[in-house]
Parts: C-alpha cells; sequence; structure tokens
C-alpha cells in the first residue's frame, strides 16, 4: 500500500478497504506519512465522506492507535458527555462536577478550541495554574477520590486523532461528519465509560447548520456506541444564538462559576440540567429524566456541585481564589459597547460571526502554536425575542487592540431586529438513544 494511492482513491470517491485505513492511521502517527498528504487526506474525506464501514474502521484504528483505559478497583458507573462544540457552550465546566457530586464517576477527555468554537480546555486554563495534560495515572487516581476529572489526551489515549484533530483545526476539514464521529468517540471510547451523553449541535454557530445532518451525525455516534457495547444519547441543541452570555475564555469560567452557584443564565443553566439528566439516567442514579433533573438542580442550589469544582480545580493545580473571587481574573484593557440601532425584537444572531469576532481578538488559535487571550471575548445581554429599544446596550465586547475594529463591524451585522414579538427557540430539539 502506497499513501499516494489511499488519498486519489478518496479523491476519486472510491471506497477504502479496512487494511487501508489501518494503514494511514498506523503510519501517519509513526511519522512515515507527512502531516501534508494526511491534510489532503483529510479534505478528500471532507468532500466525499465515507460510507458506515470506512467511519467504523476510522474509529477503531484511532481508538486502539493507544490504550483503552480500565478503571480497576473503581466502583462506577463512568459516565461521560462531549459537546460537537458551539458558541459560549461552557457546559461540560459545570456539567462534570454537578453529575460527580450527584455520585457518578465523569471520566472527561476534552479538546481544545476547534474552527469558530471555543475548546473547555482553553477556557480551564484561564484559571492560573491549571493543568489539563494529567498522566493516565493522575487521570485515574482524580477520578477515584473525586468523581470528575476534565484534560486533554495524553500521548496514550487516542495519539492518532490529537495530532489529527489539530490539522483539521486549521485545514478546513472541521464540518466532516465521518471525521467529526470518529474523533469523538475514539477517544470518548478510549476513557472506559459504560455510557456517552452528546450534546449535537446545529444552527448558524455549529458545524453542522442543518437539522438533518446534525441528526445524521448523531445517528452515526450512538451507532458507533452501540456496536462497542456502550449506552449512548445524543439530544440535538439550538445554537442559532450563542448559548449563555458570556463568549471568550476566562468569562466563560465566570459563567460557568456562576451556574454553579445556581445563578447562571436560563439556557446555560437548562441544558446543564437536560443534559445532566440525560447522565444520571444512564448511569442509572434514576429512574426518569424528571427525578434526574431534580438531581441536578438540588446539586447546584445545595452548593455540592461548586464544592465539587473547586476540589477538582484545586486537584489538577488551579488558583481556587479565582474561583472563589471571579473579580481575579485580568479584565481586558478595553470594552465597546455595542447598542441597538432601533426599537423592536431581536429576530436573529449569526452565532458563527460571534465565535470568529472572538477569535479575531485573540480569544482563539487561527493557526497551531498561536497564543491565546484569555481575557478577550463577548458579553450578550439580550437573546432572539427579546424586545430592545435603540439605543440599548445590546451586548459589550471586552478586547485589547487587536481585530477590535473588525470584530465589532461584524457583530453589528450579526444582529437583526424586527418591528413585531419573535418567538424565543427551544433550546432542546430532539433525543436520539441506544435505550
Amino acid at each position: 500500500m502506497h499513501v499516494i494511492e489511499i488519498i486519489q482513491k478518496k479523491r476519486d470517491n472510491k471506497p477504502l478497504l479496512k487494511d487501508e485505513v489501518n494503514f494511514l492511521i498506523k503510519n501517519f502517527l509513526s511519522g512515515e506519512i507527512a502531516h501534508y498528504q494526511m491534510s489532503a487526506f483529510l479534505m478528500a474525506t471532507c468532500i466525499n465522506s465515507m460510507s458506515d464501514e470506512e467511519i467504523s474502521w476510522l474509529t477503531d484504528a484511532m481508538l486502539y492507535s493507544g490504550v483503552v483505559v480500565s478503571h480497576d478497583n473503581i466502583s462506577g458507573p463512568f459516565i461521560d458527555k462531549h459537546s460537537t462544540g458551539g458558541i459560549g457552550d461552557k457546559i461540560s465546566i459545570p456539567l462534570a462536577p454537578a453529575i460527580a457530586a450527584c455520585g457518578l464517576k465523569v471520566p472527561m477527555i476534552a479538546g481544545r478550541g476547534l474552527g469558530h468554537t471555543g475548546g473547555t480546555l482553553d477556557k480551564l486554563e484561564a484559571i492560573p495554574g491549571f493543568r489539563c495534560d494529567l498522566s493516565l495515572e493522575e487521570y485515574k487516581k482524580q477520578v477515584a477520590h473525586i468523581g470528575c476529572v476534565i484534560m486533554g489526551q495524553t500521548k496514550d489515549i487516542a495519539p492518532a486523532d490529537k495530532i489529527i484533530y489539530a490539522l483539521r483545526d486549521v485545514t478546513g476539514t472541521v464540518e466532516s461528519i465521518p471525521l467529526i464521529s470518529s474523533s469523538i468517540m475514539s477517544k470518548k471510547l478510549a476513557e472506559g465509560i459504560d455510557g456517552l451523553v452528546l450534546d449535537v449541535k446545529f444552527g448558524s454557530g455549529a458545524f453542522m447548520k442543518e437539522l438533518e445532518r446534525a441528526r445524521t451525525l448523531a445517528s452515526t455516534m450512538v451507532a458507533i456506541g452501540a456496536h462497542m457495547g456502550k449506552k449512548v444519547t445524543a439530544l440535538l441543541t439550538n445554537m442559532d444564538q450563542p448559548l449563555g452570555t458570556m463568549i471568550g475564555n476566562s468569562l466563560e469560567i465566570i459563567e460557568s462559576i456562576d451556574i454553579l452557584r445556581n445563578k447562571g443564565p436560563h439556557d446555560s443553566t437548562e441544558l446543564t440540567v437536560e443534559l445532566g439528566a440525560e447522565m444520571l439516567l444512564l448511569g442509572n442514579k434514576c429512574d426518569s429524566l424528571e427525578a434526574g433533573r431534580d438531581l441536578v438542580r438540588e446539586s447546584l442550589a445545595s452548593g455540592q456541585a461548586f464544592t465539587k469544582f473547586i476540589e477538582m480545580v484545586k486537584a489538577q493545580g488551579g488558583d481556587v481564589s479565582y474561583v472563589l473571587e471571579p473579580c481575579r481574573f485580568k479584565p481586558a484593557p478595553r470594552k465597546f459597547i455595542i447598542e441597538a440601532s432601533e426599537s423592536g425584537y431581536i429576530s436573529s444572531i449569526d452565532s458563527r460571526t460571534f465565535g470568529l469576532a472572538a477569535g479575531l481578538l485573540g480569544g482563539s488559535r487561527m493557526a497551531l502554536g498561536d497564543e491565546i487571550n484569555y481575557s478577550v471575548g463577548i458579553e450578550i445581554f439580550a437573546k432572539i425575542g427579546d424586545q430592545v429599544t435603540k439605543g440599548q446596550p445590546i451586548c459589550v465586547i471586552h478586547a485589547d487592540d487587536k481585530g477590535l475594529e473588525e470584530a465589532t463591524f461584524r457583530i453589528k451585522n450579526a444582529i437583526n431586529i424586527v418591528s413585531y414579538p419573535v418567538t424565543k427557540p427551544v433550546l432542546c430539539k430532539e433525543r436520539i438513544s441506544t435505550n
């Protein structure tokens, strides 16, 4: 076999063999296949897609490119959650400790920013000292003693995916269903979990803009999980506007702390509760979704979730004083208020534009190796369906000098106001499950 022939087959939309997929991943990981050759393969896959068999083979190849964790002598169940990415989506951060406080083990391996969306690890690293680069032994020990961990992929867990994930981010190949599903499922199945809840986004700020494509992605991942004997549930959730009120790394940590203190925005709190209820149902900690919602709400209202988050931050080297006093986070030096251009009702907010604007400010990576400015971002005061008056502040941009003019121009043009009332969008649209 030769890598050029494999690239050409996928370029010409011909099906690959299992041995060819295994050859590709094995030799890329060993360094015999160059990054530019893998980039060409990723682009061909993004354009021509893959069959269900090819997706299964790719997932297996990346899963077994490293170790599959075994939580020996630790009582479970082990349930994780993963989001396909959205603007202002910080839900993993309050969710993991909230569910650990309810008695589940949450061994979460998260990612960096991808495309126009922020990454959970980048957000957590806004907390000074917070370590995402735990060893497997540290990972298992923390799951055993605290009940939750949020960390990055180690060199041992799905190492092929870790490198390919970074390549996708800078080669315009993020939106491919085969690449998304195999990436997510390979590293999630490597965690040694019993079940997985997927938050699959659709809408202007999601990688899957159309509901039908999001449904296909969700069904693909649920099927992969079922094939591997795992319980998997997917929620299709709306990303036609940013989630919550904060976009940007330290800003989203502040909102996460608000959620954990039971005073977060309605939509991000609602999604934390819904995803948490699904996790508790998969982990047999409740016999209905409504009972699960009650358990999550109690975890937040009682302070147990917040206490668990403090334990997690401390265990991973983070400065807990920033959690206790969020005002310690360094603010961006400049603030620019965007006002309503007219009176009426907000009819749409282009989420993707908000995500790209945050990137222009320095809040995400435009190329491999870029440094992130943790302080910059966007704070939103009004959402779809809200009534506004001319001159009313709709959002504020937190920035230094980088990208401010372009980001301001884009955001102003991403908000539409109409004269008639607008129905607020439904956040959770559909549910797909192995159960």
